[in-house]
């Protein structure tokens, strides 16, 4: 037994018998006298539903988990070359695929017994969009190591323009002698600038809309990890509690037993106690007929 394989069989089992299995193993390694290796258990933490439930599906559904990663590896190559066109079309899968991969997950966790809120739903969705933009989210994860909620994700990671990156092109002109497209004097064309400010301040609104909501999901996030935590401790104490209580009704199976000892050698002391006054009453009346004959006799 290593920690490894235990980890791999936890994790395997929905997040209600995590406690449960976890501190059975830790109390294995203890009486095997493996006292570091009880540590390492002990550490291993309860995943709440969702990461575990995305956690599934990396280890059931291998494919699907490396089409995700091939797509975050597409999307921030996108983002690095600013190709304006093959952003919009991985932003449209990545919707797509998210939203599949999520309700798979789902079914599969129905499979292993675990129900699935859509809530819960929400935060798998928000695990994958992690996983898409942190690399290193999405090695932990295929390889089943995420047991740690990713930080709130509000853009991708590392996706600086590379040098030399021109931005996102603009239509060019048709070719000579086509006639140009008659723009109404009453909405003059914007001047390139103002079309460059105009996008940025969307974007601006759209990235705060989105940290302002991964920031909110991250706090959910955060609580129910603060709760599962909570619960852990509980079970813990409630296993600690049922201990105390074997220990307290062995106890009082040997105090019964020594209680009934104990009347049973007193029931025997009575009787070897009238037994030897017995016994002297009749030394005591052979010793006064000894005397008496002796008297007679003189």
């Amino acid at each position: 037994m290593d920690v490894e394989s235990v980890a791999v069989e936890l994790y395997e089992r929905v997040p209600a018998e995590f406690t449960k299995v976890r501190d059975e193993y830790v109390a294995s390694a203890r009486k095997a006298g493996d006292r570091q290796l009880a540590a390492a258990i002990a550490a291993l933490r309860k995943p709440t539903v969702a990461m575990w439930t995305a956690g599934l599906l990396a280890r059931r559904r291998p494919e699907e988990a490396r089409s995700l990663i091939r797509l975050g590896e597409a999307l921030r190559a996108a983002h690095r070359t600013l190709d304006a066109g093959q952003l919009r079309k991985l932003s449209h899968d990545q919707h797509v695929v998210i939203g599949e991969l999520a309700r798979t997950a789902r079914a599969l966790a129905a499979e292993a017994g675990q129900a699935v809120s859509e809530p819960v739903l929400h935060e798998v969705e928000q695990i994958f969009h992690a996983v898409l933009a942190d690399p290193d989210v999405a090695e932990r994860w295929a390889e089943g190591r995420l047991v740690r909620a990713p930080d709130a994700v509000s853009g991708f990671t590392g996706l600086e323009p590379e040098p030399g990156a021109a931005p996102p092109r603009r239509k060019q002109p048709g070719p000579a002698g086509s006639r140009p497209e008659k723009v109404p004097s009453a909405e003059p064309v914007p001047a390139p600038d103002s079309d460059a400010a105009a996008r940025r301040a969307r974007q601006e609104r759209v990235e705060a809309a989105r940290t302002a909501l991964a920031e909110a999901r991250g706090e959910v996030e955060r609580v129910e990890n603060e709760h599962a935590a909570a619960q852990e401790l509980a079970d813990r104490a409630g296993a600690a509690v049922r201990e105390a209580e074997e220990d307290v009704r062995a106890a009082g199976e040997r105090l019964e037993t020594a209680r009934a000892a104990s009347a049973e050698a007193a029931t025997a002391l009575r009787d070897a106690e009238r037994a030897a006054a017995k016994v002297r009453r009749q030394a005591e009346a052979a010793a006064r007929k000894a005397e008496r004959l002796t008297s007679s006799e003189g």
